[in-house]
């Protein structure tokens, strides 16, 4: 087995933390050679509040993802969410030196390099860069300039930013359990990579993650990131309500949500009890459903309607930004019952629940198929779409280097020829290109 062709996705989230390690198998699917899952300490609504506990649950995770899949792993690509997390759209633009060559992914670089030095409020960094549409000379709505001449470029960017201090807090709980940091990424974008088609992005569909601490948003339409957003709420804080509302501890609370919560009123009945045992020898509390499913059903909607001001935000009634493919619903918190009627209820949109398991192999443990497992899935993607970068530049360098090893040698016969030959004989295709070759380096240093 080649280690090289092996990633690690690593989710930090609110209630648990869950490494994942897979490669890619004969079919381009996902094969999950290992999984770990820890309770998650020291993290509040998607951000470190407690360096110590988070090291040892991080440590946890990928300590049973590394028992289960016998493989030593150094380096991971970690999410990143909470509500300090922010967006912005850009326009910038490059002028290229020779508009007589085609435009190339080193002039892309130019131009992401260039937004990257963008002056942000104090205390906060550039997390993503993403190209929406480009210009070249004028000409707009360019999806792929590559292979283009042109001496402008512009583009429009989503520029996704956060907090330095939250980002350098998980890079040092990364690397004080042992590990790289080997890419970081936005949580909705790594969701949206393991649950929605081509389709749905070209059509125009909003991402709903619902996770313990936080709430996260990512709209697409003709496969472009649009809009993302981080609202600071999740399944905790309806947790917290049935434990308030129901006077119960928070493991209780948390059971009756996931058992008998639902996030419609109207489907239990007023004799549809159950009882929880006491604390201590204390008599049982009866709760009818009807009421539990009340209490979960106010936060629900609270938190459905903060998303749909953001989908409201983006302009989605406008025609050209009209989401075709509605709404999907992913994380731990779309497992609640009748929640997708409900968001139907209150946005008039089309839902579905997201599941992973598309880009799981066959073979894959069912429950690993769950939405709660979604970003660590995306995360697992982007590590090996990173892997497979990788390899076309290696393959690419080694080609140049093959090619001009090829030209020098080609240059060293001709120098031959010459000192043979009074009269150099009519040069060759080959020796024309190694030459125009050779003027291509000079000039390029």
């Amino acid at each position: 087995m080649e280690h090289n062709d092996i990633s690690v996705g690593l989710d930090i989230g609110t209630t648990k933390i869950v490494a994942m390690i897979g490669r890619r198998n004969e079919y381009g699917k996902i094969e999950l050679l290992g999984t770990g899952k820890a309770k998650s300490l020291g993290v509040h609504r998607g951000v470190v509040n407690n360096i110590t506990q988070t090291i040892q649950s991080i440590q946890m995770a990928v300590d049973e993802a590394i028992a289960v899949s016998g493989i030593k792993i150094t380096d991971a690509v970690v999410g990143i969410a909470g509500q300090h997390i922010r967006s912005l759209q850009h326009s910038d633009y490059i002028t290229r030196v020779n508009a007589e060559e085609v435009i190339d992914d080193d002039d892309l670089d130019a131009l992401e390099k260039q937004v990257y030095k963008l002056v942000m409020l104090p205390g906060e960094e550039i997390i993503h860069v993403l190209p929406q549409e480009f210009k070249v000379d004028g000409q707009a709505e360019i999806t792929e300039p590559v292979g283009m001449y042109g001496g402008r470029l512009e583009a429009n960017f989503h520029v996704v930013v956060g907090q330095v201090s939250s980002i350098r807090n998980i890079g040092r709980c990364i690397r004080s359990a042992g590990l790289n940091l080997a890419g970081i990424t936005l949580e909705p974008l790594a969701s949206a990579e393991a649950v929605l088609s081509t389709e749905e992005k070209e059509a125009g569909v909003a991402l709903i993650d619902i996770g313990g601490g936080t709430t996260d948003l990512a709209i697409f339409k003709n496969g472009i990131i649009r809009h993302t957003a981080v609202i600071p709420f999740g399944g905790n804080v309806i947790t917290e309500d049935i434990k308030e509302g129901c006077s119960i501890i928070e493991k209780q609370a948390e059971l009756l949500k996931t058992r008998f919560g639902s996030a419609w009123p109207g489907e239990n009945k007023d004799n549809e009890i159950v009882s929880i045992p006491g604390l201590r020898g204390r008599d049982p509390k009866e709760i009818t459903l009807k009421n539990l499913s009340k209490i979960i059903n106010a936060r629900v909607v609270e938190i459905i309607e903060q998303v749909f001001l953001e989908i409201k935000n983006y302009g989605y009634e406008e025609p050209k930004k009209k989401l075709i493919a509605g709404i999907v619903i992913t994380g731990g918190g779309a497992q609640l019952k009748h929640l997708k009627q409900l968001v139907e209820y209150i946005t008039g949109m089309d839902s579905r629940i997201g599941y992973p398991n598309e880009n799981l192999a066959g073979d894959s443990d069912e429950s690993l198929s769950s939405p709660q497992y979604a970003t660590a899935v995306g995360l697992l993607m982007n590590g090996l779409k990173q892997l497979d970068k990788e390899k076309v530049r290696v393959a690419e360098q080694q080609k140049f280097e093959e090619e001009a090893a090829a030209v020098a040698e080609t240059k060293e016969v001709v120098k031959e020829v010459v000192k043979e030959e009074p009269k150099p004989p009519k040069k060759t295709i080959f020796e024309k290109w190694g030459e125009r070759f050779k003027d291509f380096l000079d000039n390029a240093e």
